[in-house]
């Protein structure tokens, strides 16, 4: 069902919506016609923003309620989000480009991401310490302060949540900054919060240029943790400006992972995650499945049916449910199509696409298989975040192991097999935070995730994800002994 969208939107400040000087047009990817206009927040607006965050948990309105009132908080916004469900997904649909039931999901993800934390949040506990007669010692766990989230745009509303949830469950204010490219998504998910009750200044958002605002976010002192998504370059600048203060930092950054396919895999259960592993959302997902090492034996044969899967992927707006959807803007559309350009001029051969759809409007690229990809090639080494499959074969369990470990990246990996000890050995080998088997995207918001090397550090989602939003504090008292 269509909503409309309003016009213009604002930014969320200490639990009001705030209008600003300056406006941003917000695009429809599959038209490259404007959705709307989104306030432009500046220098002054991130400064009173970090203020109302600092007030809020300098306060102890998050941090020395009963940690039951946290939990009805993070319900409440819970029921909030899927009442406003159908109405965010439209606005994600058009602003972002993914298919309309994709955004629906990233809406009812965001939820279950409030319940789930909601279900932890009064279990945050510490330890007692024996340490022999005349002595009590124990730790307790504190919320950072404020914790600044930047949000990248391919799943703004579910990435959002993910920190956020977790950030309140422990006692955090917190500060987020948008994606310039897709910020009204996350003005509907702050409706939510804002119909929670929560305290003034404990969620806020805002949208600003990320050279800009999210620059100042960052270096300032008045910031307790930085969570970033993103890619590697902005995330090193972002680490270094973090120096500055020492700030903590969860960092989730990009990934150029490799799924191991073996001769008995099921190819019916191989041929669904790739087609998920790197068409869905356009290939513009941090773990995606950009590689696929294929055994020789079977070399040939997959190639052909993953070709064959590919070219029949219906395009079109998401608002249109399809299979293939558009994407983000054009400057993303052009550097996917230089990194395709560049690997058929270092000698791998297109098999299926490998270039823009000329016959529509809108920043649609055709999804694309290669082959013939040498492990050294960039196309084999380097983030593309687009909807293009580099396969590459191999003879022995050895090299397939040293050639999915063979970038710098380490987010997640994946085998295909249907012998166990196979997978469980390839599990404990391969350089990645999670690995998939027999299934990529397998696991949920119940399953810890996060990279190694450049893919970054720390870990979102799951219970582990709650201890990257609180310090240990340790107490050791002397007791005196009559």
């Amino acid at each position: 069902m269509k909503h409309a969208i309003a016009p213009h939107w604002l930014n969320f400040i200490d639990g009001a919506w705030v209008d600003g000087e300056r406006a941003l047009t917000v695009d429809n990817p599959a038209t490259a016609e404007p959705v709307a206009t989104i306030a432009l927040a500046g220098i002054e607006d991130a400064e009173r923003v970090l203020d109302a965050a600092r007030h809020c948990a300098d306060s102890g309105w998050l941090s020395a309620c009963r940690p039951a009132q946290r939990v009805q908080w993070l319900l409440r916004i819970a029921a909030e989000i899927r009442t406003l469900t159908d109405e965010g997904a439209w606005v994600l649909c058009q602003e972002n480009g993914k298919a309309l039931r994709d955004a629906r999901d990233e809406f009812v993800e965001a939820a279950r991401y409030f319940e789930y934390y909601a279900g932890i949040a009064d279990k945050v506990e510490g330890i007692s310490v024996p340490l022999g007669n005349g002595y009590v010692d124990f730790t307790s766990y504190e919320p950072m302060g404020v914790s600044v989230q930047i949000v990248p745009w391919n799943f703004p509303v579910s990435i959002c949540a993910r920190s956020l949830a977790p950030a309140l469950a422990a006692g955090n204010a917190v500060v987020v900054k948008s994606p310039e490219l897709s910020p009204l998504g996350l003005c509907v998910l702050f409706r939510a919060i804002e119909r929670a009750g929560l305290p003034r200044g404990a969620a806020n958002l805002l949208c600003g240029l990320g050279s800009e605002v999210g620059a100042h976010l960052v270096s300032s002192p008045k910031t307790d943790q930085i969570v970033f998504t993103g890619s590697v370059p902005t995330g090193q600048a972002i680490l270094a400006a973090a120096a500055q203060w020492a700030t903590p930092s969860v960092m989730e950054l990009g990934g150029k992972s490799a799924a191991v396919v073996f001769p008995d895999a099921d190819r019916e259960q191989l041929l669904a995650s790739v087609k998920s592993g790197i068409f869905f959302n356009a290939g513009q997902v941090c773990s995606a499945m950009s590689r696929l090492l294929v055994h020789r034996d079977i070399h040939d044969e997959i190639v052909a049916a993953v070709a064959e899967m590919a070219g029949a992927l219906v395009s079109g707006a998401g608002e249109d449910d399809p299979d293939h959807t558009p994407l983000i803007s054009h400057g993303q559309l052009e550097r996917v199509q230089a990194m395709c350009n560049e690997a058929i001029a270092e000698g791998a051969e297109a098999i299926i696409g490998g270039d823009r759809q000329g016959d529509r409007t809108g920043h649609f690229m055709q999804p694309t298989v290669f082959a013939g990809v040498r492990p050294q090639m960039k196309i084999a080494k380097e983030e593309v975040f687009g909807p293009v499959l580099a396969v590459i074969p191999f003879d022995t369990e050895e090299e397939a192991v040293e050639i999915a470990n063979g970038t710098a990246f380490g987010l997640v990996a994946g085998v295909f097999t249907q012998d166990i000890n196979r997978a469980l050995r390839l599990t404990r080998r391969l350089r990645a935070g999670q690995v998939f088997v027999n299934e990529w995207y397998a696991g949920g918001i119940e399953t810890p995730f996060g990279g190694v090397g450049l893919s970054g550090f720390g870990r979102e989602k799951g219970q582990e994800a709650l201890y990257s939003y609180v310090r240990t504090k340790n107490v050791a008292i002397r007791v005196r002994q009559d």
